[in-house]
């Protein structure tokens, strides 16, 4: 921790940031840019999984370009595109429209996910890094507490006001960006930028049995999470009928729990170990998941029947969420970039995924939400439990 500052971990945190808020800032509006735009509410949510998809995508590229160029041109790049996106978001017209600047500011946003992953790996290693991130993690949760109360406030003046205050954002955290962050890829580390060496890192990753197994469990876990996130604008909002502008207590309930299971993380792990505490966030999502179902095809305990496994369940991604990729990026320090590039591809590609499957279902109750947030927990534990087994004795036998 000695090498970074507090203002390098906020400054990381808001980057990380842009993504939520970019996300959840205007999922209560979703009912009235459905009438403004005659669409619709099932159709504007699926701008939740464009918006996952392009940000899966975006990654792809992000990551070889970030081991070859460094890190700060990379982001740099990102986050202007993201800016202009944006500014079409709020121009948009039409759901096309929309829909399309949705893409491209995913696309925008992806070059920070990639880029402070491999940054914090840059400069530590093993249980130093998870505590690192976890530090980030915490500043970053602020964006998901605050985004949907804002944007439940701002949903009254226009819901193209939410996207230009994500401009003014963007455009602010570019500037300190060029101003105040150093370049940490070392010259010698650098990959070259090739066709086959982008195939050849990339497969590196993925036929690395314990990296994946940790990729794998954090992929379904966060599929199960964006679930819930397509899903909750219908859910509390037009079947249980909670206010728009109150929409985001709820959804803050989720991140007060997230930012304490973070926290808990960052000052266990070096104790217990990131393996044991990625089964035990597993452990008690599959609980709340199995809860979460049960209540919502019995209708017991109505509107909080669901909200209490959610929240359960979302904070667990404070476990589950850092572990994972600092096990599997512990494996590749010189394609740091490439390695956290394909995990969150898998993760917000899997996650878009899981938008759709929900968006498909029949409107008519929260089970579908349910059901895909209990799936993706489950193939979770699984996955660590079984792909993972070997690394997990491994670990704890201290061979890495």
């Amino acid at each position: 921790m000695r090498q970074a500052s507090l203002l390098l971990f906020i400054l990381l945190g808001a980057i990380s940031g842009l993504t939520p808020l970019a996300v959840d800032m205007y999922l209560p509006a979703i009912p009235s840019i459905a009438r403004d735009l005659a669409a619709s509410t099932e159709a504007v949510q699926l701008t939740v999984s464009t918006f996952l998809a392009g940000f899966a995508l975006g990654q792809l590229f992000y990551g070889p370009l970030a081991d070859s160029l460094g890190r700060k041109p990379v982001i740099l790049f990102g986050i202007g595109l993201f800016v202009l996106a944006s500014l079409g978001c709020a121009l948009a017209s039409s759901l096309p429209a929309l829909l399309t600047f949705r893409l491209l500011q995913a696309a925008g946003g992806a070059a920070g996910a990639v880029v402070v992953n491999a940054l914090l790996r840059d400069l530590f290693r093993d249980e130093e890094f998870v505590r690192a991130l976890t530090l980030v993690i915490l500043t970053m949760t602020l964006a998901p507490l605050v985004a949907p109360l804002v944007g439940g406030l701002l949903v009254q003046s226009g819901w193209r006001v939410i996207f230009l205050l994500l401009m003014l954002l963007g455009a602010l955290l570019w500037l300190t960006l060029a101003w105040r962050i150093p370049e940490t890829l070392k010259p010698e580390l650098r990959q070259s930028l090739n066709l086959r060496s982008i195939f050849h890192n990339y497969g590196r990753v993925l036929v690395h049995k314990r990296a994946m197994g940790s990729l794998l469990a954090g992929t379904f876990a966060s599929a199960g999470m964006f679930a819930f996130i397509s899903g909750s604008p219908y859910v509390y909002i037009d079947y249980f009928g909670v206010p728009a502008q109150h929409y985001g207590w709820l959804f803050g309930l989720n991140v007060l729990l997230l930012m304490a299971m973070t926290w808990v993380n960052g000052r266990l792990v070096k104790r217990v170990g990131l393996l044991r505490m990625l089964r035990l966030g597993l452990l008690l999502a599959t609980f709340a998941g199995i809860a979460m179902v049960c209540n919502a095809a019995t209708g017991w305990g109505g509107l909080w029947g669901i909200v209490v496994p959610v929240v359960l369940y979302v904070g667990q991604m404070g476990l589950i969420g850092a572990n994972a990729t600092s096990h599997a990026l512990s494996f590749f320090p010189a394609n740091a970039g490439t390695a956290s590039a394909l995990a969150g591809t898998l993760r917000f590609g899997a996650g878009a995924l899981a938008g759709v499957a929900v968006n498909m279902m029949p409107a008519t109750s929260p089970l579908p939400m349910a059901m895909m947030m209990t799936l993706g927990i489950v193939l979770a534990l699984l996955t660590h439990l079984c792909w993972g087994r070997h690394a997990a004795l491994s670990a704890e036998s201290g061979q890495r």
